[in-house]
């Protein structure tokens, strides 16, 4: 193990002298911020790449998720998501908007689509679903509930760079989605984020707003924010769309490996690939259950304790905390299945680089103390086989 310990997760980082001639061009234009060319070019570079009209590139994906509810002019009432990170809700209530929280599908861990709409109110004007883990949500059924009652649909898909349908990007569906370029995220650009637009006016309502509000020099337009991405981010970005095919491609051959060698482990279940056609996969989550030796939470310590920093995403549920439990859709009864969803989950460690050997060893500390462990030593098939 590298530094004795397996992170459960490592930035991507392209080669150092691959990013100093972008520093260098940075350097010769002395321009910092404000939409220079190089947040220019990656705009344009993401628009190419992953099959979109327009992108508005932010500081973070939780001041996307502000600046997305904020050009929507969401008010009252949003149906989302107990099974996320906390930025979520947290979006919500920078809005002053009030959380309504909806139990999870068993299978696919995101918003249940038949529990929408008997959460929906005279106050609720949008339904915010999570691409969990950069799985698909049930977009067709979410939609058809958005457009009978007149809700707008914002897509938190901070998971889901890269991912794609039958019909080509996830990113088109809902009235909005947005993205997180945080570095524990597949593509990075050390902090970042972007809201995905559907028309040119939408983007530049968005580009007006994380400028402070302003149109020009002396007219302001409404009361913005400061949430534009600086150059030497963006050339992050530009680097890191170099290599991101071939991440992905390790990040596919991990999950692979995984699911061959967790696959006999009594108790342990990994969640099933979601219906989209490509995958990132983001993380790679297992659900520890009745019938496995240990509790999560014991296999969890065990694993740290060997070094492994597996995760608990997401643990606690956003609707456990406390400015949010005291809200009525809050309760644990609404919400069974994230409940224990949350009581069983773990995510191990996936990201480039990740050796066969640390996968191996992985799954044999799972092994180790569960009921079928033979041998410390597997022989690991080629992973075009698996």
């Amino acid at each position: 193990m590298n530094d004795n310990f397996i992170p459960v997760t490592s930035p991507l980082l392209p080669p150092l002298e691959e990013f100093v001639p972008y520093l260098e061009e940075i350097w010769k234009s002395r321009f910092l911020t404000n939409g220079g060319a190089m947040h220019q070019a990656l705009e344009q570079a993401l628009c190419e790449h992953l099959g979109v009209q327009h992108i508005s590139l932010v500081t973070n994906g939780t001041l996307a998720l502000v600046t997305a509810l904020q050009t929507l002019r969401i008010t009252g009432e949003v149906i989302t998501t107990p099974y996320s990170f906390v930025a979520t809700s947290h979006a919500l209530s920078w809005n002053g908007i009030k959380p309504v929280f909806v139990d999870i599908d068993p299978v696919t861990l995101n918003l249940d689509p038949d529990k929408i709409e008997s959460a929906i109110t005279p106050q609720t004007t949008a339904i915010m679903p999570v691409h969990c883990y950069g799985n698909l949500c049930a977009v067709d059924e979410i939609q058809r509930i958005a457009d009978t009652h007149n809700l707008k649909v914002v897509y938190d898909a901070a998971h889901a760079f890269g991912v794609k349908d039958n019909g080509g990007s996830i990113l088109r569906h809902g009235d909005l989605s947005i993205l997180s370029f945080h570095a524990t995220k597949v593509f990075n650009t050390f902090e970042g984020g972007a809201i995905i637009c559907p028309d040119e006016k939408t983007k530049q309502r968005i580009d007006n707003f994380k400028n402070f509000g302003f149109l020009d020099e002396t007219t302001v337009l409404m009361p913005g924010i400061n949430g534009k991405l600086n150059e030497v981010s963006a050339a992050f970005g530009l680097l890191q769309l170099k290599h991101i095919d071939e991440a992905l491609a390790q990040r596919q051959e991990i999950d692979q490996l995984y699911r061959y060698l967790l696959a006999d482990i009594r108790g342990i279940r990994c969640l099933p690939p979601g219906p989209q056609t490509f995958s990132n996969h983001a993380y790679f989550p297992i659900l520890v259950e009745e019938d496995f030796p240990l509790r999560r939470d014991e296999l969890y310590s065990f694993m740290r304790e060997q070094g492994v920093l597996v995760r608990r995403y997401f643990y606690p549920l956003i609707s456990d905390f406390s400015m949010y439990n005291s809200l009525p859709s809050a309760k644990p009864a609404n919400l069974p299945v994230a409940s224990s969803v949350a009581a069983k989950i773990l995510c191990l460690p996936i990201y480039p680089g990740l050796s066969r050997e640390n996968i191996g060893l992985i799954a044999d500390l799972i092994a180790i103390v569960g009921p079928k462990f033979e041998s410390n030593i597997i022989e690991y098939p080629p992973v075009a086989n698996l």
